[in-house]
């Protein structure tokens, strides 16, 4: 079992940047596949971006490719999205998620979760 906690989010103009972190305690961290959804008022939870356990593998949705990267370090059990050129769509709770399947983008496939963290974006 791993216990996943985000950090990071906060308010940014449109076109700015945030960097998300995501620790892992418990549990193997290089073990899992890591990734990031979000979730809007209204809306169901969306996949975001994914990496393999050995971080070699990134995967990401059409609406944050080429602006969003995902990456880890298994030394420090964190995995991080770094999102740049910001838009107000971004404006989300943003969750990080382990599992063991690669490439998965369906909540389901993942079976840890942290809290979330709120990004805004407007200005």
């Amino acid at each position: 079992q791993v216990h996943l906690v985000e950090s990071g989010g906060g308010w940014v103009q449109p076109g700015g940047s945030l960097k998300l972190s995501c620790l892992a305690s418990e549990g193997t961290f290089s073990n899992y596949v890591m990734a990031w959804f979000r979730q809007s008022p209204g809306k169901e939870r969306e996949f975001v971006a994914t990496i393999s356990s050995t971080g070699s593998s990134r995967w990401y949705s059409d609406s944050v490719k080429g602006r969003f990267t995902i990456s880890r370090d298994n030394a420090k059990n964190t995995a991080y999205l770094q999102m740049k050129s910001l838009k107000p769509e971004d404006t989300a709770v943003y969750f990080c998620a382990a599992g063991f399947q690669f490439i998965a983008a369906r909540e389901t496939e993942y079976d840890y979760w942290g809290q979330g963290t709120q990004v805004s974006v407007s200005v």
